[in-house]
């Protein structure tokens, strides 16, 4: 009799993302000028399946935070209850956004990395203009919900869901009816999200495979100081801050918050894309750790769009970088200007790799810094994007877990429970009787 137990989720996880590493390494080392190997395998086989995994993602975004969304809503009583956990959920993230920019300024001044660098040779940048703070708040508003939907617009998805949700609550009983089948067919996403997220091994294999065979350890090397500085600061945040938030709101364990926070941090790391791993991270918020539906349904995807700590300690820290490179001095006020800025410019953002750079040119031109210094730290930022999505993903779970304890919609026996959520990760094809 076979009793040997299956291997986790996460450590399948885990298996293809250091499986993926390794083949990308190898495949630099021992195939760099092949051909065949480059073509069919690297751009053909990883590209494909690593895009095709990403794309299955996204693919749950709209429906999983309309339909989860429609449900939390229609489900309140009283629309009061909406409004305080809004004005909750907004005022944390743009607290913990200013912490993060705030902790990177200060980590860059300490440790200097840009001393002695020389940008000169550096190239241009394209720097982008920044909305101002009434067109993104008008931005938020769908005129075509349908059309929100199709272009994955996620701010606009949420006023919409929210605005039905309210509807079908006062609606009475045809609302009842809708609200049903709503919750069914919240149901059916989330187990499609179980689906998907059983694949993920060979999707993040392929992700880790295809970046580690094209990512230049020489970019990092020149770096150093900078990717460490960096690197080290995101880490300090998402493990320290979070957990004094969570245990000085809230009592929980940080401990057993990271742990099953796991799942979710790979697939943020691996994808780089905090909007992609919105499925992941709400089914980690609801099954895993507790939280009601109504409140993870809309603290987990305006996370997700407004909540950008890594980003902003990566602007934090490359504007001390390309200051102390080009030997500018910043003043007290250029520092505000930079936390004011840096967290007004993460609302409204899309949550898709690359973005943070588009942020950064708003930033530096705030302060006057030259852009150029951009295309320097360009060599590193796809590791380092992959690095500050994870830490995002945890910020808009730690704040979820702190607003639902708030408002008495968290299960600390379902917290505190090592294996909760994992039935929820298995998926049954039940076979019809004949």
């Amino acid at each position: 009799m076979n009793t040997k137990k299956p291997m986790s989720l996460t450590g399948r996880v885990i298996l293809g993302m250091v499986a993926g590493i390794l083949t990308g390494f190898a495949i630099r080392t021992l195939f760099a000028d092949n051909g065949f190997v480059d073509t069919y395998i690297v751009n053909g086989l990883f590209e494909v399946g690593g895009q095709i995994f990403v794309a299955s993602l996204k693919m749950l975004v709209v429906p999983l935070v309309f339909v989860s969304l429609v449900c939390g809503t229609s489900s309140l009583k009283d629309l009061s209850t909406l409004g305080r956990m809004g004005g909750k959920t907004i005022a944390f993230y743009v607290t913990t956004t200013a912490v993060a920019i705030t902790l990177a300024l200060t980590m860059g001044n300490l440790f200097q990395p840009g001393a002695g660098a020389d940008l000169t040779a550096a190239s241009s940048f394209k720097s982008a203009d920044a909305p101002s703070l009434g067109q993104v708040i008008i931005d938020m508003f769908p005129t075509n919900p349908i059309s929100a939907m199709a272009e994955g617009k996620t701010l606009q998805v949420i006023v919409f869901a929210v605005l039905f949700g309210i509807a079908i609550s006062a609606a009475g009983k045809p609302g009842e009816r809708i609200a049903d089948f709503f919750s069914d067919l919240n149901e059916v996403i989330m187990k499609l999200v179980a689906i998907l997220m059983n694949l993920a091994p060979f999707g993040v294999f392929f992700l880790m495979a295809k970046l580690f065979t094209g990512l230049g350890l020489g970019a990092i090397l020149n770096l150093a100081e900078y990717f460490l500085v960096l690197a080290g600061t995101l880490i300090l945040h998402g493990l320290v801050t979070y957990s004094v938030m969570l245990k000085g709101f809230t009592g929980l364990s940080p401990i057993t918050f990271l742990k099953k926070m796991e799942d979710a941090i790979m697939f943020a790391f691996s994808t780089a894309s905090s909007n992609a791993t919105i499925p992941v991270t709400m089914e980690t918020a609801k099954n895993r750790m507790g939280v009601e539906n109504r409140i993870s349904s809309f603290t987990v995807p305006l996370g997700a769009t407004v909540n950008m700590d890594g980003t902003a300690i990566m602007q934090g820290v490359a504007t001390a970088f390309i200051a102390q490179a080009f030997n500018i001095d910043l003043t007290m006020g250029d520092y505000l200007m930079v936390i004011m800025t840096a967290t007004l410019a993460s609302i409204g953002t899309a949550g898709v790799p690359g973005v943070g750079l588009v942020m950064l040119a708003m930033v530096l031109n705030q302060v006057g810094l030259p852009l150029e210094g951009i295309a320097l730290i360009m060599g590193v930022d796809r590791l380092l994007d992959m690095i500050r999505t994870a830490v995002n993903i945890t910020g808009d779970s730690a704040v979820t877990v702190i607003v639902a304890k708030s408002e008495g919609a968290l299960n600390e026996e379902r917290f505190n429970d090592p294996m909760a959520g994992v039935e929820e990760e298995e998926v049954h094809l039940k076979r019809s009787e004949a």
